[in-house]
Formats: C-alpha cells, sequence, structure tokens
C-alpha cells in the first residue's frame, strides 16, 4: 500500500512539474517583451518614421560588428515595426541558433531576424528567405501580417535593406498564406526551370488569403521571401515577398 501511494506520488510530482514548466512557456509566449528594441536602435539614430529616407539609416555598423559579428545587414520595413539586425549563425552554430537567441547570442525567446547558410549575405541568390518570429506583442515579424488588408498592401510597397556601403530596394509584390515547407530544400533554383515555375507561382499565389501587385521577373531577379508564422494552422507560414529594383552604394 505505502509503495502505491510513493508511485502516485511521484507521478503527480512530474505531473505537476511538466504542468508548470509548459505554462511557464506559455505565459512566456503571451506576456514576452520580445527583443530588446531599444539595444537594436541605439545602433541608429535615425526615428522610424524618417530612417527610409536616410541613405544609410545612419546605422553603427563598427557597433553592431563589436556586438556580433554574426549580424551582417539590417532590414527595414516603413509603417511596420520591422526595423531590426539580421544575423546569420557562423561557423559552429546551428542554423536554427537565432531562432531563440538575440542578436547578442543570448537565450531569448523571441530570438532574432535571421538567414541560414544556405543562402549569401549580400542577397545575390535567386531567392533569399529571411524568418522571424509573430510575437503577440507586435515585434519581430509579427507586423508582416499587415500586409493582408489590401488597403496598407497597396499603399507600402518596399522593404529596404542595408549593409555596409550598401542600400537595396526591393518592391513587395505578393503576400500570402503558403504551407510551412522549407522553401530553400525544397526547390532547386540552380535549376532554371524550377526557378521560372517557383517565380510564376509567387506572382499568384494559389491562396485564398493574398495581395499581389504586378512586377516582371526573370531569371536575374533576386526575390527575398520574409516568413513567419501564421495565428491559423502550425503547419501555415505568412510570407511576404519582394523583388530587388534597385542596389545603391552608400556613404
Amino acid at each position: 500500500m505505502k509503495k502505491k501511494k510513493i508511485f502516485w506520488g511521484l507521478i503527480l510530482i512530474i505531473a505537476l512539474i511538466a504542468f508548470i514548466l509548459l505554462a511557464w512557456k506559455c505565459i512566456s509566449y503571451y506576456i514576452s517583451k520580445g527583443p530588446n528594441t531599444e539595444s537594436y536602435m541605439e545602433n541608429t539614430t535615425t526615428s522610424p518614421v524618417d530612417s527610409g529616407l536616410a541613405e544609410n539609416h545612419n546605422i553603427n555598423w563598427k557597433k553592431l560588428k563589436k556586438d556580433n559579428s554574426d549580424i551582417y545587414s539590417w532590414i527595414y520595413i516603413p509603417n511596420t515595426k520591422v526595423d531590426y539586425p539580421v544575423v546569420q549563425a557562423s561557423k559552429g552554430k546551428d542554423d536554427s541558433f537565432y531562432l531563440n537567441h538575440n542578436i547578442k547570442q543570448k537565450y531569448e525567446f523571441a530570438g532574432s531576424i535571421y538567414s541560414e547558410k544556405q543562402n549569401a549575405k549580400d542577397y545575390s541568390d535567386p531567392v533569399t528567405v529571411l524568418y522571424g518570429h509573430n510575437m503577440n506583442n507586435g515585434t519581430m515579424f509579427k507586423t508582416l501580417h499587415n500586409f493582408e488588408n489590401p488597403n496598407f498592401f497597396k499603399k507600402n510597397k518596399n522593404i529596404y535593406i542595408y549593409m555596409p556601403g550598401q542600400k537595396l530596394t526591393f518592391r513587395i509584390y505578393a503576400a500570402y498564406v503558403y504551407d510551412d515547407r522549407h522553401i530553400l530544400n525544397s526547390f532547386d533554383f540552380k535549376d532554371k526551370k524550377v526557378l521560372k515555375s517557383y517565380q510564376k507561382y509567387t506572382l499568384n499565389p494559389e491562396s485564398l488569403a493574398k495581395n499581389t501587385r504586378k512586377v516582371k521577373l526573370n531569371l536575374q531577379s533576386k526575390i527575398l521571401t520574409l516568413s513567419t508564422c501564421t495565428s491559423g494552422a502550425q503547419n501555415t507560414r505568412y510570407l511576404v515577398q519582394g523583388v530587388l529594383i534597385k542596389n545603391e552604394q552608400t556613404n
């Protein structure tokens, strides 16, 4: 009898611990303050309203690189909260390292905006994919969902990518719900037929929740894909895609 009591007591303790851990995870998700935005923004001196007009976003690259050499660019989308450094895990780190680490390489639920090693860090690939969490507090890639609104999509056309001495402008042409497949693993973009087929799909995605804009794509086009979770099915992602229209040198 005593053994049974001890057994069920242990089961109860294990269940209680599991419940506490699960509750902590859920609470962290819903009330997390997200990334330390102030630490990000102290590296740029312009306000979010004006920064899209700045030649180089006034980014202190020297300080950013000193903080973390994995930082290689900065993404800014006007009228959203997307205004962050972009990282890519260096050798020795898993591709998903920045899924739950901030730009100072410390554990943080909100993670960072990041690309995987399959992509070059100069945005020269046919398709570059950047990932970011859909944080409930509006940070990271949450405000990409603004593009679900047709009026917002119509009025907001550009994504700006900053690199030391360089500014890239991408024209947003598609925003839609997609499945959760790993895009870079699922398509061989070195195959011209595959690339053309994929480009054609992105111009008119098979999605009920989509907004598109007419652009011309060819084999030399550089597509930037921003990927985040949806609030719907777990196996779906929300994508915002733009094509490179301008590559400028900055001071």
